[in-house]
């Protein structure tokens, strides 16, 4: 497994509907890289531009040019009026409601939904395309409500609210206001469109939603990841464990590459322990949630890099109804629309980080359990009694770990039908990437209370820890000082909760030992 890149380095991106990456859509969603469309991408747009000029001009019968959509597929509309039917499309279909997805998940919609048009097989405008690459380098962002989608014909209501600030309509986020779309767009300098035949739904007939809450889940899910093994060692030091659980001729004869790699990482952040050096004639074996760890982290790790190979597929799809084939000029009403590959790997997603908080939460209760931590104090506090010390941290973790559990119920084995039936099997991908991004914030939170008791285990000890957890340390200490008598936690947990979501530990420990992934 390779290391993934930093995103944060990466400050353009040339987008070809082929070759989008993670990092480069975290790089343009979270960091602002600057976007460009590779010219080979204008040259197939406007082949398949002029493939439905042709087909209008030629008065063929075609799904969604020269008919309506859905149950209205069989009523036939004319030249004149397809473009009014574009416009209808995307107004009648801006259906979304709840709180609107955030500023990072709007700007991957953008990326992704330009990316997918970029291949050519949608006939649309490219300055339609170019518009929307423009309203990413000039910070429009449409306000997208974040539900009402079925994953299928693709997040038809989430992409409508995105596509009205094309038209001039909806409202958008300009230069931190709220905006009417057409005011935003005037700001930024930007045209607005009416709609041509066949615009609306490559404008909208997609599975970018889902996408977009997914490739920003997965990439926090892999950091997650990371930071699980550089906490979950130093817990490991703390509780005095075994290293023999990491021997690699344990890991080679079942030889999962997740387990191997996740045992190399512990070996390598361990190193140089006199802390552990010292305490392996304790015991014979330890618990699970300390033996266990390259097997439950190993097999996150592999559940990981599957899910990688789906979402970049995805990413560079196309996925709009239907496509045009410049080959024979066919037009082809098919279903890669439906959003059951990526609801699939959501739901999968979400279970893989749940198990991340779950192991987590039960090395914190280890920690903190003075039955169970090898000779630390009832919840790391020197003084117990009269200070609770760590105690509701546990409680805290607990709560989020059994939230965790709801939801990684499936959302991918519901499905309902809709527009008179004609949509019959939905795959509700929207919803299960939703949860899934509620999962991995509950288990970054998870994972930074057992960095803060595992700092405090590390300081109750006696013996030096491992250089790179020493480093690792003090970065909680500077800003959570040594906890020897209670006081306003939540500003602990506060720091905390920025620094384990900031990516310094994690890039701390890369500088330390380039090995680490």
């Amino acid at each position: 497994m390779e290391r993934m890149k930093n995103p944060e380095h990466i400050e353009r991106v040339v987008i070809d509907g082929h070759s989008l990456t993670v990092e480069q859509a975290v790089a343009v969603a979270r960091f602002g890289a600057k976007v460009e469309i590779a010219p080979p991408a204008v040259a197939a747009m406007q082949a398949s531009r002029a493939l439905v000029e042709k087909i209008l001009d030629e008065n063929r019968v075609a799904y969604g040019i020269s008919t309506g959509f859905g149950e209205f597929s069989k009523v036939s509309v004319g030249r004149e009026k397809s473009g009014q039917l574009q416009d209808n499309l995307i107004m009648s279909h801006c259906v979304a409601v709840g709180t609107p997805l955030n500023e990072e998940t709007t700007r991957a919609m953008l990326l992704l939904r330009a990316n997918a048009l970029c291949v050519g097989n949608s006939g649309i405008r490219p300055e339609i395309v170019k518009t929307l690459v423009d309203m990413l380098n000039a910070g429009v962002h449409p306000v997208i409500p974040e539900k009402g989608s079925l994953g299928a014909s693709g997040d038809l209501a989430p992409l409508s609210h995105m596509a009205l600030v094309v038209l001039g309509m909806g409202e958008a986020m300009y230069k931190g206001e709220k905006l009417p779309g057409k005011t935003a767009m005037e700001r930024a300098g930007l045209p607005t469109f009416r709609l041509q035949a066949k615009e609306g739904l490559a404008l909208i007939n997609g599975t970018q939603c889902m996408t977009a809450v997914g490739v920003l889940a997965y990439y926090d899910a892999h950091r997650a990841a990371e930071l699980a093994d550089i906490i979950g060692s130093m817990t490991l030091e703390a509780l005095t464990g075994l290293k023999n659980a990491f021997d690699p001729r344990v890991h080679a004869v079942r030889p999962h590459a997740g387990q191997s790699l996740v045992a190399k990482n512990f070996r390598l952040l361990t190193e140089n322990s006199e802390l552990l050096d010292a305490s392996q004639n304790l015991r014979v074996q330890d618990a699970y949630a300390l033996r266990c760890i390259p097997q439950v982290h190993g097999a996150i790790r592999d559940s990981l890099n599957y899910i990688r190979g789906v979402v970049e597929t995805e990413m560079n799809s196309v996925t709009d109804n239907p496509l045009l084939f410049l080959d024979d000029e066919s037009v082809i009403s098919g279903g890669n629309f439906h959003g059951e590959p990526m609801a699939l790997v959501m739901d999968f997603l979400g279970i893989a980080v749940s198990e991340i908080a779950d192991i987590s939460e039960r090395r914190l209760e280890r920690l903190v359990n003075p039955a169970l931590s090898n000779g630390l104090p009832a919840f790391l506090t020197p003084n117990g009694g009269l200070n609770s010390g760590y105690m509701i941290c546990q409680y805290s973790a607990a709560s989020m770990v059994s939230e965790n559990k709801v939801y990684a119920h499936p959302a991918s084995v519901d499905s309902i039908p809709s527009s008179a039936n004609q949509e019959d099997i939905v795959s509700m991908g929207t919803t299960a990437a939703r949860k899934s991004r509620l999962i991995v914030e509950n288990t970054f939170s998870v994972l930074g209370f057992e960095l803060m008791a595992a700092v405090q285990g590390l300081d109750l000890r006696d013996m030096k820890a491992s250089p790179v957890h020493c480093k690792v340390a003090e970065l909680v200490r500077e800003g959570i000082p040594f906890f020897d008598k209670d006081r306003e936690i939540r500003i602990d947990i506060e720091f905390m909760e920025k620094l384990i979501r900031c990516g310094v530990i994690e890039n701390t420990v890369k500088e330390m030992i380039p090995e680490f992934c």
